[in-house]
This record gives structure tokens, sequence and C-alpha cells, in this order.
């Protein structure tokens, strides 16, 4: 029952990042890459907050905190808000070299890059697992890339962004069981906006002006796609095992398709379909026991 909420909440995930896209292209018409980071991960961080707090003081009156529980939140905050901080960056700077579609496929490379990561920490994956990875890269393939496939200086950045979020993945499952999610989410926030703001101080010129200009998309990314979305991903990960999780958040790419369309007005041909079709059928294949297995 807990796996079947966890992989529910990380549709729901999928599916706020995949309609955010929109929010995002806007925010960088007048944004560049770091800034936007900074300022959607710091609204994220000032959002979930106070309700860190109120949870975290709840659980200390109420005698349930672990020994060394505030070392072990602000260490596995300042790790799991470190890969994020640089998967973001390198995905945002990766999107100004490269196409949006191969963007997007080479991105969710992590789906590949999480069981084999897993495999060498000890983290046994399903046979079935194995197989819906390399159906649902196949759908993200039809899905994403359209033009002939080449590799350039964009490309490459989002295959290092890629492995970015593949770290990612792998500390907040590990560190999600042992604090309250929304803490450890509040802390990333932080600290992702606190590096994307060093960044962008030292490579770009961020101003008062431009933010307040994509404000609108700022928030819904801060707020939505960050303080929500990726809270539900910490709180999902602590009954879903990092290699479903991975395969299950690659539906973001079909919400993506699907909301542009719907959205957008904005045509699928049926190799994209088709590609839609393969991620979802993965995501349902992963889900299925092993024979002979029993039931947990």
């Amino acid at each position: 029952m807990k796996k079947t909420r966890g992989v529910l909440l990380l549709t729901l995930t999928s599916f706020i990042w995949g309609t955010a896209f929109v929010a995002q292209s806007l925010g960088m018409e007048t944004l560049d890459p770091l800034t936007f980071n900074a300022g959607r991960n710091f609204l994220a961080a000032a959002a979930l907050s106070p309700l860190a707090v109120w949870l975290w003081r709840r659980e200390k009156k109420a005698g349930r905190l672990a020994p060394n529980s505030r070392k072990t939140l602000l260490v596995g905050g300042a790790l799991c808000g470190t890969a994020l901080a640089a998967a973001m960056a390198l995905q945002q700077i990766g999107i100004v070299s490269t196409t949006v579609g191969k963007a997007g496929f080479l991105t969710a490379l992590y789906i590949v890059l999480v069981p084999i990561f897993g495999f060498f920490i000890g983290r046994r994956t399903p046979v079935t697992v194995w197989v819906s990875v390399a159906v649902a890269i196949v759908g993200t393939y039809l899905l994403s890339v359209t033009e002939s496939f080449s590799v350039g200086f964009g490309d490459l950045l989002c295959i290092l962004c890629a492995v970015g979020f593949t770290l990612h993945i792998l500390l907040v499952d590990r560190f999600s069981p042992l604090v309250d999610g929304v803490a450890l989410s509040a802390v990333q926030f932080f600290v992702a906006g606190v590096l994307s703001l060093i960044a962008a101080l030292a490579v770009e010129a961020p101003s008062f002006g431009a933010v307040r200009e994509s404000l609108g998309p700022l928030l819904y990314t801060g707020l939505l796609s960050s303080g929500v979305a990726y809270t539900l991903q910490v709180i999902a990960q602590k009954d879903t095992p990092p290699a479903l999780a991975s395969l299950v958040m690659s539906l973001e790419s079909v919400f993506a398709a699907l909301s542009g369309y719907l959205v957008l007005g904005q045509s699928l041909s049926g190799r994209e379909l088709l590609g839609c079709g393969l991620v979802f059928a993965a995501v349902l294949l992963a889900q299925m026991p092993e024979r002979g297995s029993a039931k947990g």
C-alpha cells in the first residue's frame, strides 16, 4: 500500500513538473538561468520553512526526534541541495545550446543511471524494472528527439545534468527515511538557492527589475514545481525504491507533451504518441511483482 501511495505521489510530481515547462520558458525570457534558479529555490525555501519549523517543533515536543536528527537534516539537506543546484544549472545552461527535445531526452537518462549507480552501492534492481527502463528510454527518445541525433556541448551538459539528478534521487533515497520530508526539502532549497545565487553573481548580472518582470513564472515554478513537487518527491521516496521512482518521474516528458497539446494546441505526431504510450507502459510494467517473489 505504501509503495502504491509513493507511485501515485511521484506521478503527481511528474505531472506538476511536466506542466511547468511553459512557466520556465517564460521566465527565461527575462532572467538568466542561474538567476532564475536562485529565485525559484529561495521562494520554495521561504514557502516551506514555516511549515518545516512547526512540524519539527511538534516532533520535538512529542519526543519523536531521533538522536542527531538535526545534524542528519543539515548534512542531508546540504548534499541534496548541492546535487539539485548542479543538476538544475547544467540543464538550464545546456538547453541554451541544444534543442528542448534533445535536452529532455538526455536529462531522462537518469532512468538508466539510477539503477546502474544503485548496483554499485548494493541496491538490487528487479529484472522487470531493467526491462521497463529500456522501454522507457525508447519511448522518451521517440517522444523527444525528432531531429538527427548528434552530441554537442549543450548535449554533454545535459548528460552531466542527468548524473546530477541521479545523485539527487539516490541522496533523497538515503536521507528521506531519516528526517522529516518537508524539513529536508526546505534545507535543500535554501542550499540550492545560495549556490545558484553565488554562481549567478559570478557569471551573470542579476537585477531586481528582471526579477520583477519574471515574478509570475518564478512564483509558479518556485511554489508549485519546486516547493510542492520536490517535496512530494522526498515524501514519496520514503516508500519507493529509487529505480522505480526515477522511472515514474520520467512521466514528466509525457505530461509536458500532453499539456503542450491541450493548453498550447501543439500537435502530437504518431511517433510522439507511440513514445507516450511506451513510457506509460514501462511505468506499469515496472510495478509488476517478480515471479516467485513475496508481496511486500
